[in-house]
């Protein structure tokens, strides 16, 4: 039966999915880097949204008053 070959012990990357052996969830600084833009871009559309709904409910309140 033929040798298989073995993969070392590795992570994935939690931004860009490279393989990689090393400590921690990024590949690098630049990936760190750039899912930290991206989540601070995301929450900010997330409370803006909040933020939307929480008007047009209080607006739908009042006028029902």
């Amino acid at each position: 039966m033929a040798e298989v070959e073995r993969i070392p012990q590795h992570r994935h990357c939690i931004n860009c999915g490279k393989a990689f052996v090393g400590v921690g969830n990024y590949c690098g600084n630049e990936c760190r880097d750039t899912s930290g833009k991206e989540v601070k871009k995301k929450l900010k559309i997330y409370v803006a949204v909040l933020a939307i709904i929480m008007v047009a409910t209080v607006a739908i309140v009042v006028s029902g008053l």
